[in-house]
């Protein structure tokens, strides 16, 4: 009986080792989010054509990050598990196969990207007025690419070593250089009165404008790339210096297996976010306007589960190399616990809130009540939905990516897209519709990711049973 209720209790013993891993992450995406915030102001202050310009090849921009960051997953599992196995060396050798796939895809998607700059406006269908200078924002951006590559996965190499400080130091740097950059580049020379006084300054701006706001991700994004390979070349535990970074196909065969069916989950939810956006724009402008600004406001309350999701996906990855199966249950215990706190405190602070953080985008009463609307809806399945982004970090720990592929997959085209579809056709769907079914969505991976947990946990090896890492 006794040993019954202990196993019960949450284990606290936890705590620390998940907060420490959680909360640089959780700052770095607060940070994130709220760049982006200030970068659709920054543009939007140029009009209609600049927001175009940079707005209409964001899909893209998810599809290739999604892409390259499914790579880093794989090495993810590998490192933190052959870390909790105690085997050093085999995380430094596959740390040493990650810049072979930096440069790989770094190079193979910047001769991509570049070559197909001046058709992606046209393919995105971007009103022919602003079609060049989307060519020319996208071509910029891209240039990078190389950096960028190395900035994603290299940022997952140390947080599968357990550094999740490390790529949140370098966020926040590259963040406020792209923000500082911005204010330089994209603005003409411009005097600034400080506190309502006659003390005017000089400000000097190189008036670029949008092209200004790419020089500046560019810059940015080439100080985190390099900023991120120094601090992986200086780490005590997986470095790479020294070592080969010829093909292994012991160390590469395991981590594709793990990062293939990541990247076709991330392929086909960004293409099934396309889809829906598309039907919602054909709603008219009012939906359209009101889905863009409660997406943005929304992102920002799923930080908490994100942060949570990777170290999970570090602490299982630790205890399944280490076949500690008592550990992984903790870990789920305590995990779930704070993620589902955290998820119950920003989905009540979203719900209260929601009409004041649209407001903040939008003056349009139409576009704040029914943005308003969709906000608190969503609010209702935050914590299920924090529970199902543990539950999958946790699974990608392990080398377990074929499930959430197909939870993934299933929810998006079978309930979102379909449900989507036949709302609009033939019942006459409002943006409140799909909002449901995106709900319901969520709602299907809460349930899958909780049975298949429950059913992993009963078996003899359960958790354990992961693909090899040799």
């Amino acid at each position: 009986m006794g040993e019954k209720a202990s196993r019960r209790k949450i284990a606290w013993y936890l705590m620390p080792a998940v907060l420490t891993l959680a909360w640089p992450t959780m700052l770095e995406q607060i940070m994130h989010t709220a760049v982006q915030y200030i970068d659709t102001a920054m543009v939007g202050s140029l009009g209609t054509t600049a927001t175009a310009a940079v707005g209409s090849t964001t899909t893209v921009n998810w599809l290739i990050g999604s892409t390259v960051s499914a790579f880093g997953v794989g090495f993810l599992s590998f490192i933190s598990r052959s870390l909790g196995a105690g085997d050093n060396k085999r995380a430094r050798k596959a740390a040493s196969q990650s810049v072979l796939a930096v440069l790989v895809s770094g190079i193979f998607f910047t001769v991509l990207t570049l070559s197909l700059a001046r058709f992606v406006p046209v393919w995105m269908q971007v009103d022919e007025n602003a079609r060049d200078l989307a060519s020319a924002y996208f071509f910029i951006i891209y240039m990078p690419m190389l950096p960028r590559a190395a900035s994603m996965i290299f940022g997952t190499v140390l947080r599968a070593a357990g550094d999740t400080r490390s790529p949140m130091r370098v966020g926040i740097i590259v963040n406020i250089l792209n923000v500082v950059l911005n204010f330089l580049l994209i603005y003409q020379p411009r005097d600034i009165r400080f506190f309502k006084t006659s003390l005017m300054i000089r400000l000097w701006g190189a008036g670029m404008g949008v092209i200004g706001a790419a020089v500046a991700s560019a810059v940015s994004f080439v100080f985190g790339g390099v900023a991120m390979t120094v601090i992986l070349y200086r780490h005590t535990v997986i470095s790479p210096r020294g070592l080969s970074i010829k093909p292994d196909r012991s160390i590469l065969s395991p981590c594709l297996r793990i990062a293939f069916p990541n990247m076709l989950q991330r392929f086909g939810t960004s293409l099934g976010y396309v889809a829906f956006a598309s039907m919602i724009n054909s709603l008219g402008e009012l939906s359209t306007a009101a889905h863009t600004i409660a997406n943005t406001v929304e992102s920002a309350f799923y930080i908490p589960g994100y942060g949570m999701q990777s170290a999970a996906a570090t602490l299982t990855g630790n205890a399944v190399g280490a076949g500690d199966r008592k550990k992984i249950a903790d870990l789920a215990g305590v995990i779930l616990f704070v993620e589902v706190s955290l998820m119950l405190i920003s989905g009540s602070l979203l719900f209260v809130f929601a009409p004041s953080m649209m407001s903040i985008f939008s003056k349009d009463r139409g576009v704040i009540t029914l943005g308003a609307t969709v906000l608190r809806m969503v609010a209702c399945s935050e914590p299920f939905y924090g529970v199902s982004i543990v539950l999958e970090g946790m699974l990608q720990g392990a080398g377990k990516t074929k499930v959430p592929f197909i939870a993934n997959i299933t929810g998006m085209w079978g309930i979102r897209i379909l449900g989507t579809i036949i709302a609009i056709t033939f019942f006459e769907g409002t943006m409140i519709s799909a909002w449901a079914f995106m709900i319901a969505h969520n709602i299907l991976l809460f349930v899958f990711f909780v049975i298949y947990a429950i059913c992993e946990s009963v078996r003899p090896k359960g958790w354990i049973d992961s693909p090899p890492i040799s």
